[in-house]
């Protein structure tokens, strides 16, 4: 297989709220938004927002399931007050705030939110892992 990551597609309870949080409170711009389905380009990757059931009999799995999915998303920022700007922008949003930012044992400094479907996202700064 060559190496590569297409799409990254989170189930969602409500298509409509998870729109406004990416677009509105994280400020993506969406490529495509369809009446099941929105696509925002995050670089080479898709991220695609599409309803949890439909989802889940597209996979051929149960819908149901709760907690933790053993997944996080990442995005790596320029600056530990970056970390701190985007974890406050994303709770004001709908965003639940699940690990503020703190330094790490890796040397960076790093937190957690979860989106308004519980879907994990790190916000790091690596100072080893630079943007520039």
């Amino acid at each position: 297989m060559e190496a590569r990551l297409s799409f990254v597609t989170l189930g969602v309870a409500n298509l409509a709220i998870a729109v406004s949080f990416y677009r509105d409170t994280l400020g993506l711009t969406p490529k495509r938004i369809l009446p099941e389905v929105a696509f925002f380009m995050l670089g080479p990757v898709c991220l695609a927002l599409y309803p949890t059931e439909l989802l889940a009999t597209d996979a051929g799995v149960p819908a149901a399931g709760q907690g933790f999915r053993g997944v996080a998303l990442a995005h790596n920022v320029r600056s530990p007050a970056e970390v701190d700007a985007l974890l406050a922008q994303a709770a004001a949003g709908g965003g639940q705030l699940s690990k503020p930012g703190q330094a790490t044992s890796w040397g960076g400094y790093a937190g957690y939110f979860a989106d308004p479907d519980g879907h994990l996202w790190e916000v790091a700064w690596n100072p080893d892992f630079p943007l520039d």
